[in-house]
This record gives structure tokens, C-alpha cells and sequence, in this order.
């Protein structure tokens, strides 16, 4: 008895369906993400054989540049919005809305309170130039002083978000009095808990650290 054989038919996969997704996709990414500023200074880290991540939102970021200057970041524009209008109104400041809106999209702040609404006054690519003449927000020994405007840049940022992560960005390079000067403030405010950015690097072998890392991957 003869076989009954099917016809053969060609497979046509319908990909409309799937380049509607890959569409949607990248719409959402386009509208979502949301690019970081330029930071004002560069800064090269010493390395160290931490490998504690840090967070990806609510972060406190104090630079201090190799001469010393220190700038202040937070990543949060609703927390940069309240902070800045709070400081406005205890400052004087008198800023306009779009200074206000020039420092939340905004990077790192280096100027004093004297010099800040100059600043956000400026276009981006003057910023740009005004950075590298900045001198640094000001500090002080007792973080009570009017003179200390690091102090009350921290104060005001962790009343305004108490969940900030404070971290450290210091150069290689930076002096070791104007690191210290940040720690002391922070300390001022009772803030034990921060964390120092640094870049990776190898354990060295022969250390208790490099026997540790090494155990582990043979337990793995």
C-alpha cells in the first residue's frame, strides 16, 4: 500500500511581532535613562582591594581634586531641587528658576554661596570654564561656622534625604589636610559611616586577604 506523503510547505516566521517589542524597548530606554553630567574636575583614585559596590541611587559625592578643591554631588535631582531652594531661602541667594533648574541637571558644585548664583547663572560651557578657576567650597574647624559652607551643604542634603550614601572621591594627588578637613566635618555632624571611592586592584599574594579570596574560589 502506497505511503500517503504530506505536501511540503516553506516556515515563514512572522516577525512583526518581535520588532514591535525591540521598538518599545528602545523607546522606554530613550525616555527613561537619564544621562550623568559631566563631573567638573578629574579626579584619579588610589586603587585598593575593596570590592564593595556602591549603591545606584542616593549618594553623596564629595570630590576633592588634586589641589585640594573640594566639590560637592548629589544624584537625586528631587532631593537637589528641595536642597536648593532650601539654601536660597537661608543664604539670600536669590535665585531664579532657571539657576535653580541649571544647578538640579547640574554636576559637582566648587564655589562659595558668594559666587553661586554667578555661577548657575552661566550657560553650560561656561560653567565648564568657570570649574576650572573654581576655588573650592569653603570649610572651616567648627562646622557651626558660617565660614564652613561644606557643613551646611551636608546638613541640609541629609535633611532633605536621610538615606544618602556619602562617599569620598579624593585624588591620588590630593593633599592629606584637605581629605582630612572632610572627615572632620563629617564627623562634626556624628557621621561615622562613609565610604571612600577607590579603583581595584589585585590582591597581593601572601597576605591573609589573598589566602581568603584564594580559599574561596577553591570552596567554590
Amino acid at each position: 500500500m502506497a505511503k500517503h506523503q504530506m505536501p511540503k510547505k516553506s516556515t515563514n516566521v512572522d516577525m512583526t511581532a518581535m520588532c514591535d517589542v525591540a521598538f518599545l524597548l528602545l523607546t522606554f530606554f530613550m525616555l527613561a535613562t537619564q544621562f550623568k553630567p559631566d563631573e567638573p574636575v578629574t579626579v584619579t583614585t588610589p586603587n585598593s582591594i575593596s570590592e564593595i559596590p556602591l549603591p545606584d541611587a542616593d549618594i553623596m559625592m564629595i570630590t576633592v581634586d588634586p589641589d585640594g578643591r573640594i566639590f560637592f554631588s548629589i544624584d537625586d535631582q528631587k532631593v537637589r531641587r528641595e536642597l536648593i531652594d532650601k539654601l536660597d531661602e537661608q543664604k539670600g541667594l536669590n535665585l531664579t528658576e532657571t539657576e535653580k533648574t541649571n544647578f538640579v541637571i547640574g554636576a559637582s558644585v566648587g564655589v562659595p554661596f558668594s559666587q553661586l548664583k554667578a555661577y548657575l547663572a552661566a550657560d553650560a560651557d561656561q560653567r565648564s570654564k568657570m570649574d576650572k578657576q573654581a576655588p573650592g567650597i569653603p570649610t572651616d574647624t567648627i562646622v557651626t561656622s558660617e565660614r564652613h559652607e561644606l557643613a551646611l551643604w551636608i546638613k541640609e542634603a541629609r535633611y532633605s534625604n536621610p538615606k544618602l550614601r556619602i562617599t569620598i572621591k579624593a585624588d591620588g594627588k590630593a593633599p592629606y589636610p584637605d581629605i582630612k578637613k572632610v572627615i572632620a566635618t563629617l564627623e562634626g555632624w556624628k557621621i561615622f559611616k562613609f565610604n571612600l571611592i577607590t579603583g581595584l586592584k589585585a590582591v597581593p599574594p601572601g597576605t591573609a586577604a589573598y589566602e581568603e579570596v584564594m580559599g574561596g574560589r577553591k570552596e567554590g
